[in-house]
């Protein structure tokens, strides 16, 4: 079992995307990147505590490699917007890869350079990559939010679209339904 750190956003968003996939078999929203111990979501919100919401993946290398986990997270948001996806604005919204080995990193950087070269998007990609120094899991009730909220218009304007681009682009590599 290995782990992955990734920061795109509102972690609900990532949260729901990353869930998705074979191979992962956990996936936690949280805080990572800043400088305050223990932070709370509302300090985070408030861009207090320089740490950035994010998703730390428990995933089968047998079954999901870290290559596919990264292509999943460069599709389903904004690399290019500094300190912002969509609405959201503010360094906790950024968008950032914290590395938990020097594989991931190696990997990390080749693909954000092979998306620059093959000019995948309009504008420089602005993703950090840093290496992993501490996770803190978000309070019990941002856990699993797009599942149990799918109706709250936050869910069906922002974190919908992702889904149907996962389910578009990467069908292959998505869970069975049960």
């Amino acid at each position: 079992m290995k782990k992955a750190v990734f920061c795109g956003g509102c972690f609900w968003c990532t949260e729901a995307v990353f869930k998705r996939l074979k191979g992962v078999l956990s996936v936690q929203s949280g805080y990572t990147g800043g400088f305050i111990k223990n932070p709370a979501y509302r300090e985070v919100c408030e861009g207090r505590t320089g740490h950035a919401e994010g998703i730390i993946i428990e995933y089968d290398a047998s079954e999901v490699q870290y290559q596919a986990l990264l292509e999943v997270f460069f599709a389903t948001h904004n690399p290019t917007t500094l300190n912002r996806q969509g609405y959201d604005v503010g360094s906790q919204y950024r968008s950032a890869i914290f590395y938990t080995d020097e594989s991931q990193k190696e990997t990390a950087q080749n693909y954000m350079e092979l998306l620059e070269e093959s000019k995948v998007f309009e504008n420089p990609i602005v993703t950090t990559l840093a290496p992993l120094d501490v996770f803190y899991k978000a309070e019990e009730e941002h856990h699993d939010y797009y599942d149990q909220n799918t109706n709250q218009s936050y869910c069906q304007f922002v974190i919908l679209p992702k889904i149907k681009t996962l389910n578009q682009r990467f069908k292959s590599k998505l869970k069975s339904k049960e």
